[in-house]
């Protein structure tokens, strides 16, 4: 059996195919996704794919589904996970009627609206949910854990260790970088302002940032990923969880949750559907 990882991330199997933009590791295929699939047709008997397809424009999100099935042989099986929109909506529906009065929801609430909005308007890494995450201590970390699980936690403890590392810093300046690279990229830096001036050189880095793909560009629920699923030729999109597939031995890659069986991305909506064979 062939499986395709695409947009992998650093969470993949080598047992597998696995492409991203950037290799997080030996045997990445580096690849952008929005060019095609680099593969013949009917070369996997899976496709899988985690929190990317969100990060596509609903047109190029199309195009990519149909690459996907491509791809597929007859019988074939994609799996596609993404934020789950209708969750994230009831609970904030939730968190709105009863942040009026309990303290603990108005925290739920802040971080709802985060969930919903931040990613599609930041303009800088992490946005406003790293600055959320950065909190010590954070009001609801139970509740934030519950919401984006694994995620969460390595944000948290990775903000913890920069700011212990911070703090234990001897005093005195800062050394002088002077790689190559350093220098090329403060050059180019300088030369942009001059030539720019300062607010079309913000206005640049902040185009820069939103096409290099953090930003989500659409969000999705059931009813419109089984539509989309449909529209790009699959048949049968049903919902899932994440420790089970179509695919077997599925737990055992620990792609959507670890050994123990906790997801990664407990926010999640998880579907799968079929090439039929013709």
């Amino acid at each position: 059996m062939r499986y395709l990882n695409l947009g992998c991330g650093s969470r993949y199997h080598p047992g597998w195919t696995n492409v991203d933009r950037r290799s997080s590791g030996a045997g990445v295929i580096v690849h952008d996704l929005r060019q095609g699939i680099p593969f013949p047709d009917e070369t996997f008997d899976g496709v899988y794919h985690s929190h990317f397809l969100e990060h596509l424009s609903r047109k190029e999100a199309s195009a990519f589904l149909r690459e996907c099935f491509r791809v597929l042989k007859g019988n074939g099986i994609i799996r596609v996970v993404v934020p789950d929109l209708e969750v994230i909506a009831r609970d904030y529906l939730t968190a709105l009627e009863k942040a009026w009065e309990d303290q603990a929801w108005r925290h739920h609430y802040e971080w709802l609206m985060l969930e919903l909005y931040d990613q599609t308007v930041r303009e800088t890494p992490g946005g406003a949910m790293l600055d959320y995450l950065s909190q010590n201590p954070i009001p609801n970390e139970a509740f934030v854990l519950h919401r984006i699980g694994e995620e969460a936690r390595l944000i948290i403890e990775n903000q913890k260790l920069i700011k212990a590392s911070g703090e234990k810093k001897t005093s005195g300046p800062a050394p002088f970088r002077t790689s190559p690279q350093s220098i090329r990229s403060k050059i180019t830096s300088w030369l942009l302002r001059r030539l720019l001036g300062k607010a079309r050189y913000g206005a640049l880095q902040i185009g820069l940032f939103r096409s290099h793909g953090e930003i989500h560009q659409w969000m999705y629920d059931q009813y419109s990923l089984t539509l989309l699923l449909e529209q790009s030729g699959f048949h049968n999109p049903i919902k899932t969880d994440a420790l089970h597939s179509s695919a077997p031995n599925w737990k055992a890659f620990c792609l959507d949750s670890d050994p123990a069986g906790r997801a990664y991305k407990p926010d999640s909506l998880y579907m799968e559907a079929s090439k039929v064979h013709k």
